[in-house]
């Protein structure tokens, strides 16, 4: 079994074998998803777990038309949010104090690498990463950031604004320590 829509077929029979290939196939790159939402591995795992058994549970209703890796990328990243909703859903909605502005300055000589930039968006508060992770990774608009996390959609343009200030400090600040260690 190599083919995917044959892999498909046989976890919609419930077959274990093509259920193990299904996930040694997308479990790297699911887990990466949830680890963008998630505080830390433990509590990505956790939800890799979780929304692996609703793929599962649900692969029957995949009907093969778009993108497999899309229709499971989608279960992940719903997943996170219902877990996010369960366990806290105050972080949705409560308010994280405003970081000072500068000015519109643009941040320029970024020399940073991918992990480098994946830690600094993992730092951001529960609520901006989880809003920027699905307005600018998962191309969410707002309205479905509002509707699947029950915040409003001027809190979800909030939180993204804010998010993107709160980046940008956190590079001028790592920028300014890299400066200062050549120095």
């Amino acid at each position: 079994m190599n083919n995917l829509d044959e892999i498909i077929k046989a976890c919609q029979r419930q077959k274990t074998s093509a259920q193990k290939l299904l996930y040694q196939t997308f479990a790297a790159k699911m887990f990466a998803v949830c680890l963008r939402y998630c505080k830390d591995k433990t509590e990505a795992e956790d939800c890799l777990q979780e929304g692996f058994i609703k793929v599962f549970n649900n692969i029957d209703k995949f009907n093969f038309r778009g993108s497999f890796e899309g229709w499971v990328r989608r279960i992940m990243v719903n997943t996170v949010i219902e877990i996010y909703r369960k366990k806290q859903p105050e972080i949705l909605v409560d308010e994280f104090p405003v970081l000072a502005d500068d000015g519109d300055e643009e941040v320029s000589d970024c020399s940073f690498s991918h992990d480098e930039l994946l830690a600094m968006i993992q730092e951001l508060p529960p609520k901006y990463k989880l809003v920027f992770n699905m307005y600018v990774v998962e191309g969410y608009s707002h309205a479905e950031i509002a509707e699947s996390t029950g915040i409003s959609l001027g809190t979800s343009k909030s939180n993204l604004a804010r998010a993107r200030q709160w980046l940008k400090k956190s590079i001028e600040n790592r920028l300014l320590e890299k400066k200062q260690a050549v120095c």
